[in-house]
Formats: structure tokens, C-alpha cells, sequence
């Protein structure tokens, strides 16, 4: 086997902006003032147009990174023939004035542990995706950069001489450095990020004691739950899929989108997960953002939005960043905005089931119960018959896809409860034809000879998303039918060690290289489902292998050699796994402890 891939990342964030700290202590990655900005640190594309904001030491060293336990706060420890020294970061977010403080603020603590260690600090931000490097003024105690759309303030109580002129300095007593955009830090620095260390730590860790985790894997379920926190635009409510862009699914794929949006076909899975732990501050906000998105006079819904609800994502390439490793072309944007895509109508309306059936929710905010399901309803009317771009966005196939049905007909089957909940017999007829028509379009997919459902109407071919008629209960787990059907999922598209591909026909960029890490997780909960309890805990702890060193997860991983590849880390892949580790914890009775 090859040198295996990781991503030697770690993320922090606050729900207003999202870093990528490199274990060699770079800020490789750092989009302000939005998770979809320009970055200003954006190393992980580019290492000379990125721009650097660096804390090495003399010479060379090795590295270390872990969270602080419960926390979204990042260590660094950084070992040379001089001594070692650990950097602290985090984005700080705590309760302050009967709100939220997340202020678009980087605070860098840097501590001596061992020895007498000489570090230097680099700090070179960029703009306007590296075309712009951005200019340092001296003030009295910080550095003023001026060239993107706001200025930047570096206050520090580090020598401005030695950064400036980017020196070694011997680190005898703890340094800080406080970077932030748009806005001055009128206050002391060392008691200031003290504070704010301590407050975010406090507010981590107690956001996780309100959380309901199952007992199977439970320390993977809480990193993954962090993750999934800052990957919500809190202003919105907006959940993005990933806040990197044009990481390639393989390398020479050309596979390299701008994942820094929010998707409308993962609403269900994100529910769900969030269902699971308990969080509904988080489930509400993502319902308003839903809500606003479906409340406006479009036709239809497009598959993804922006995080204030943007509809124009028009994609474009820089063609003067170099891109990961070489791999181009680099994007911004992404064209999937203008395909039909008609399964996320029964997204929507899954999603909405819970504000009627779980008393958590109080009933009478429902009050606009007639206007949703009535919208809803009519654009699955309109669209039942129609072929689309599927799940995996095909940008020149379309087809009547099995998983656009199957979320169509698990979508009315919502609709038929609301409006029975609700008293409206209408919609509860309206409900009651869509569910026939999609169970139809289903069943015109299936294969008597292989016994399997494939991926649509008058196609040959196997998709890993079809997994979802079992755990969507279309086909009851313990019938033949469901089972069979795994297993003739599982012989075509299962590679080694549990992973999982979508599916391996010829698509726009030729066949898939690489296996989709969320349909792994899928491909566990189905096993779950049907029985295999045993062969659902054996994959699991087959493929939790392949998160990179601080547990996080990318998007896909090569088969061959286990290399992580594709925008990271990815929400959904946690989500992935949040829901798979639920639905084995329920199935071991293990709710809430080993």
C-alpha cells in the first residue's frame, strides 16, 4: 500500500467564520468576513498566493496537534532541538449580553513548555483570492492591514519589530496574537484573550453536556457534533457542506467544486443528526432559513442556495491559484445551482415533520401550516413526472431517478400526516395521490432478475443511494425484498474495509476513482436495519480509520490506499456518522452509556 493522504488540518470557528490550522502551525485556510468570502489565508490552494500567518521555530521540529477535550479550541505543540512550545487557537464564541458573542476574531496563544525555543511569526494576508496582498501599517500596538473590502488589526504583545521583519525571538513567557476583521481591539490583550480562552472552553463543553449522544462510539459522535456546530452560518441559520473549495475528489479528477453552500438535498440528514443529540436551538434556525428559502414566488426549488439565501451562485475558475497540490481547476461558485433537482421537495417536507409530531415543538407556531404544505405539495405535483439530475448533480444526464421518487414519496407520506394532524382533508387526498404516483416511478426501477432496485427508470445501473429505500422504511428492513437488495448493493459497489462508492457508471467526467464517504455510513445504518448488527459495528470500526489525526473526516477516500480526498472536512460525512452510530447504539440498547 502507498503513503496514505490525510489532510493535515485541524478546523476552528464560531458560527461567523471557519480556520484551517496546519499542524506545521499555518493558517492554511481563512475566509472572512463569510464562510463564502475571499480567503484571506488561503495556503491550502496556493502556498505562495495564499498568503502565511506561521509560528515556526528555528530549525527543524516536529508537531503534535489535539483538541482541548469537548471544545472546538486547537493545540498545536511544536518540538525542536531548542524546546517546545504549544499555540493555542480558537475563534471565540460564549454567551455575553443576553447573546452571542462570535466576533470575526483569530486569538493565537503561544506558551514555552520545554527548553529555551526561538520562534518567528509571519503574517501575510491576502485578498481577492490571492490577487491582492494586503498592506501592514505599524500602530502603536498592532499592525493595520489594509486591501480587503474591511481592514485588519494583528494586535499582539509580541516585539512589532520582530514580526515586521519577521525575526526569531526567544519565547520565555506566553505571546499572544489577536487578528480581527473589521473592527479594532479596544482592550488589554493578555487579560482580554485569557478571558476569552476560558469563556469558549466554558461554552464548548457545556454545550455538549446539553446534548443527548448515544453510548456507541460516543467520543467520535461529540468530535463530530463540534464539527457539524460550526459548519452553521449563524446569522441564517444556513448549514454549508464544507467551508474549503476545489479539494479534488481524487487528484487529476477535475472532480474539484466550492462546497462553502448550503444543499438543500441534505436537509433530512442534518435533522436527523441534530434530532439525535438534541439540539433544537440549531434544528430552528435551520428551519428559518428553510422557511425563508421556501416562502419566496420561485417556480422550484434549486438544489443549493447561498447562506443568506443567495440563488445567483454563478461558478467561475482562478486560473492564477495553483490549486491543492496542483489539482485545477480552482472554483468559486458552483453551476449545480441552475439543475432540477426534484427530490429535496420531499427533503423539505421530511424535515418538517418533526414541528408536528414531536410536542418539544410548540404547535401553535405552526400557524402557517396551510401556506407550506399547500407550496409543497403542488411543486411535488408539478415535478413527479419530470427526469432530473439526481442526487449526485449529473450536469448533462437526467433521468427519472429512484432516490428523487423515493424522497417524493416520503415527503407526501409527511404531507398525508401534517394535514391530518392539521384537519385538512384536501391536502390529505392531494398527499395520498403523490405517495401512488412516486411508489409507481419506484417500482419501474426495480430488477426482478438481480433483485435489486437500480439507480432509475430503464437503467441498468446500481447507486448507493438507493440504500435509502430501506433506511426511509419504503422497503421493511426485515423483508426479503430489503435485504436482497442490500446485498446486491453491497456485491457491485462495496470496496474493502467497508467503503462504499455512489456508483461506478460513466458520468460528465468519466468513471468515479474514488469511494463517497457518507454512502460508507449509509451502508452501516442499512446493515443496522436489516439485522446485520454484528456486520454494521464491524464497518463502522472499519471506517472511522479513515479520519485524519484529529478525527475529522474528508468528503471521499481512495480504496486503494485509504487517502482522504475531496472537500474537508466534510459536514455531511459526520452527519454520516452521527446517524450511523445512533441507529447501532439503538439497535444495542445502548441509548445513552456503554
Amino acid at each position: 500500500m502507498t503513503e496514505r493522504h490525510t489532510y493535515q488540518t485541524g478546523i476552528i470557528g464560531n458560527c461567523a467564520y471557519l480556520a484551517h490550522i496546519n499542524k506545521n502551525t499555518n493558517v492554511d485556510w481563512l475566509c472572512w468576513p463569510r464562510f463564502d468570502s475571499s480567503f484571506v489565508f488561503g495556503g491550502l490552494l496556493d502556498e505562495n498566493k495564499g498568503g502565511e500567518f506561521s509560528i515556526r521555530p528555528n530549525g527543524e521540529f516536529t508537531s503534535s496537534q489535539f483538541y482541548l477535550e469537548n471544545t472546538n479550541v486547537l493545540c498545536t505543540e511544536i518540538t525542536n532541538a531548542e524546546g517546545r512550545y504549544r499555540i493555542t487557537d480558537f475563534a471565540p464564541r460564549f454567551y455575553q449580553h443576553e447573546r452571542y458573542y462570535k466576533p470575526l476574531m483569530l486569538i493565537r496563544k503561544i506558551e514555552p513548555i520545554e527548553g529555551n525555543p526561538r520562534v518567528r511569526v509571519k503574517c501575510k494576508p491576502v485578498y481577492n483570492y490571492g490577487s491582492i496582498k494586503q498592506k501592514g501599517h505599524r500602530g502603536s500596538n498592532h499592525i493595520e492591514f489594509s486591501g480587503a473590502d474591511e481592514d485588519m488589526q494583528l494586535s499582539t504583545n509580541i516585539s512589532l519589530s520582530y514580526i515586521e521583519d519577521e525575526k526569531f525571538f526567544a519565547l520565555n513567557e506566553p505571546k499572544y496574537l489577536i487578528l480581527t476583521y473589521g473592527h479594532e481591539l479596544d482592550a488589554p490583550i493578555v487579560s482580554t484573550a485569557e478571558r476569552f480562552l476560558r469563556e469558549t472552553i466554558k461554552y464548548w463543553r457545556t454545550w455538549i453536556k446539553h446534548s443527548t449522544i448515544a453510548g456507541f462510539y460516543q467520543h467520535m459522535v461529540i468530535r463530530s457534533a463540534l464539527v457539524l456546530k460550526i459548519h452553521q452560518y449563524e446569522d441564517t441559520g444556513a448549514i454549508i457542506a464544507a467551508s474549503t473549495t476545489s479539494l479534488p475528489e481524487s487528484p487529476g479528477s477535475k472532480r474539484n467544486w466550492d462546497y462553502r453552500y448550503c444543499w438543500m438535498r441534505d436537509t433530512y440528514y442534518v435533522i436527523t443528526s441534530l434530532n439525535h443529540i438534541g439540539h433544537f436551538e440549531e434544528m430552528e434556525k435551520y428551519f428559518n432559513y428553510i422557511t425563508d428559502i421556501s416562502f419566496r414566488d420561485d417556480v422550484r426549488y434549486q438544489p443549493l442556495f447561498g447562506i443568506v439565501g443567495e440563488r445567483i451562485l454563478t461558478e467561475r475558475i482562478l486560473r492564477n491559484i495553483k490549486g491543492y497540490q496542483g489539482n485545477k481547476p480552482v472554483r468559486v461558485g458552483n453551476q449545480a445551482y441552475e439543475h432540477i433537482q426534484n427530490d429535496i421537495y420531499g427533503q423539505v417536507l421530511v424535515s418538517m415533520l418533526p414541528l408536528y409530531t414531536d410536542h418539544r415543538f410548540i404547535f401553535r407556531e405552526r400557524q402557517d401550516s396551510t401556506q407550506w404544505l399547500d407550496y409543497l405539495l403542488a411543486k411535488i405535483e408539478r415535478t413527479i413526472d419530470e427526469k432530473d439530475a439526481g442526487l449526485w448533480e449529473f450536469r448533462n444526464i437526467a433521468n427519472m431517478h429512484c432516490y428523487t421518487n423515493l424522497f417524493q414519496w416520503a415527503g407526501a407520506n409527511a404531507a398525508l400526516k401534517m394535514a391530518k394532524t392539521i384537519g385538512n382533508k384536501e391536502y390529505e387526498d392531494r398527499a395520498t395521490v403523490l405517495i401512488e404516483k412516486a411508489a409507481q416511478h419506484i417500482e419501474d426501477c426495480y430488477d426482478p432478475v438481480r433483485k435489486v432496485y437500480t439507480h432509475a427508470v430503464n437503467s441498468p445501473h446500481l447507486d448507493a443511494s438507493t440504500l435509502q429505500l430501506i433506511l426511509m422504511n419504503y422497503l421493511d428492513p426485515q423483508s426479503e425484498r430489503a435485504k436482497d437488495h442490500l446485498i446486491a448493493l453491497e456485491k457491485e459497489l462495496k470496496a474493502e474495509r467497508g467503503l462504499f462508492y455512489r456508483y461506478l457508471h460513466t458520468d460528465d467526467f468519466g468513471k468515479p476513482k474514488s469511494t463517497f464517504l457518507i454512502c460508507a455510513f449509509w451502508y452501516i445504518e442499512a446493515l443496522a436495519c436489516v439485522g446485520r448488527v454484528d456486520d454494521a459495528i464491524k464497518e463502522f470500526e472499519s471506517i472511522i480509520n479513515y479520519a485524519n489525526h484529529l478525527l475529522l473526516f474528508s468528503e471521499d477516500v481512495d480504496e486503494n490506499d485509504g487517502s482522504q480526498w475531496g472537500n474537508f472536512p466534510q459536514a455531511y460525512s459526520h452527519v454520516g456518522l452521527m446517524n450511523a452510530a445512533h441507529r447501532i447504539a439503538i439497535k444495542l440498547d445502548r441509548p445513552i452509556f456503554l
